[in-house]
C-alpha cells in the first residue's frame, strides 16, 4: 500500500484565521459541582475585576516610569514591586475565569472598553496625584471584590470567594496602605 504525503517544509503557516469557538460572556460546562448561574455570575464579576486589575497594573508601570522628585528612588522601587504583584493577580484571575468555563478578557482594547478605572492624563502628573490615582483604582477594585466575594460565597463558589478574599483583597489592602502612608504630610528632617 502506497500513501502520498505532503512534502516537508520549514515554512511557517502564517496569516491563519479561524472561527471563534467560544464567545466572550459565555461559560461552558465543566464538572466542578457548581451551577451554571454561579459560574456565569463569577465569570462576569471576575472579568470586571480582571479588566480593572490590568488597568491598575498599567497605572503602576506608568507611574513607576514617570516618578519624579525627592522620593523618586523608594517610590520607583515600590511601584514596580506593586506592579509585579498586580501582574500575578491578572494571571490568577484570568485562570479562574477559564477554570469556571468562561472566557477571560485579555485584549487591551476590550479591557479599555469595560474597565471602571478612569483614564489618566497622557503626561506626567505630580507625585501626590499619581499616588491618589492608584489609591482610587485600588478602592474601586476592592469595593467590587468585596461585593463579588460575598455573592460568590452565597452561590457556593468557594474558589472564587477564596481568590477574591485571600489574593485580590489582601494584596489590594496592603498595597493601598503602603501608598496612603506616602501621602501623610510629615516633615522629612525635623519635627
Amino acid at each position: 500500500m502506497t500513501t502520498t504525503s505532503q512534502p516537508t517544509s520549514s515554512q511557517p503557516w502564517v496569516h491563519q484565521k479561524g472561527a471563534v469557538i467560544q464567545e466572550f460572556g459565555t461559560v461552558k460546562q465543566f464538572p466542578l459541582g457548581l451551577s451554571y448561574d454561579a459560574r456565569m455570575y463569577s465569570c462576569q464579576r471576575l472579568n470586571q475585576v480582571l479588566a480593572d486589575t490590568q488597568i491598575l497594573y498599567g497605572l503602576y508601570k506608568k507611574h513607576h516610569w514617570n516618578m519624579r522628585g525627592a522620593t523618586f528612588y523608594p517610590l520607583h522601587l515600590l511601584l514596580d514591586k506593586h506592579a509585579g504583584e498586580q501582574l500575578e493577580l491578572v494571571d490568577t484571575i484570568a485562570e479562574r475565569v477559564q477554570t469556571l468555563g468562561g472566557v477571560s478578557v485579555g485584549d487591551p482594547r476590550h479591557v479599555a472598553e469595560i474597565t471602571s478605572i478612569p483614564r489618566p492624563p497622557d503626561g506626567v502628573e505630580e507625585v501626590p496625584a499619581m499616588l491618589s490615582r492608584l489609591l482610587h483604582a485600588h478602592e474601586a477594585i476592592l469595593t467590587q471584590a468585596h461585593d463579588a466575594a460575598a455573592r460568590a460565597a452565597e452561590l457556593g463558589d468557594d474558589g472564587t470567594n477564596d481568590l477574591l478574599v485571600s489574593q485580590v483583597i489582601r494584596t489590594g489592602e496592603l498595597q493601598a496602605w503602603f501608598l496612603a502612608e506616602h501621602l501623610v504630610d510629615t516633615p522629612l528632617v525635623r519635627a
